[in-house]
């Protein structure tokens, strides 16, 4: 296997301390952020299922109506400089705000500059729950869980 290639894990006993574990590799006050924009979501996305990448050139949990990451919403996506929110289709949206940043044919995304405090903007907000509507399939009725999807061999500095 290359080292380009990610290894899928299988959910170990404790994802928890795992995930944990790969915030902890980042600057104190990054690793803060990205607990603190975790914690929003899992709060406006209570059941849906993180799918959690420990990537080459980003941390990426993905919030998802299943197990599928074509099923994804969102996506926190962090890198050691900026923490940003990603719609995994995002070109779909509507976006009468302006507020979606990206020129893909899929992805767009919005910069969480202001950490969890900027997913409580009502247009960002406003932005997640059209994602929801738009999402093929609906969320779970359970509460979430996480599962590990990957974690890469080689990881840029994540501080």
């Amino acid at each position: 296997m290359s080292a380009q290639k990610k290894a899928v894990i299988a959910k170990p006993k404790d994802v928890g301390a795992q995930v944990d574990g790969f915030i902890a590799k980042f600057d104190p006050a990054m690793a803060k952020k990205i607990r603190e924009v975790r914690a929003e979501l899992r709060k406006q996305l209570p059941t849906a299922i993180e799918l959690v990448y420990d990537n080459y050139n980003f941390f990426v949990i993905g919030y998802c109506s299943t197990e599928k990451p074509s099923d994804c919403i969102c996506s926190i996506a962090a890198n050691s400089k900026s923490v940003g929110l990603s719609f995994y289709y995002g070109a779909d949206l509507p976006d009468p705000y302006g507020i979606l940043e990206g020129s893909g044919s899929q992805n767009r995304f919005v910069r969480l500059t202001e950490g969890a405090k900027t997913l409580k903007n009502p247009q960002v907000a406003a932005m997640i729950e059209a994602a929801v509507e738009n999402s093929e399939k609906p969320l779970p009725k359970e509460r979430g869980y996480t599962v590990v999807r990957s974690i890469s061999a080689k990881q840029r500095p994540r501080r």
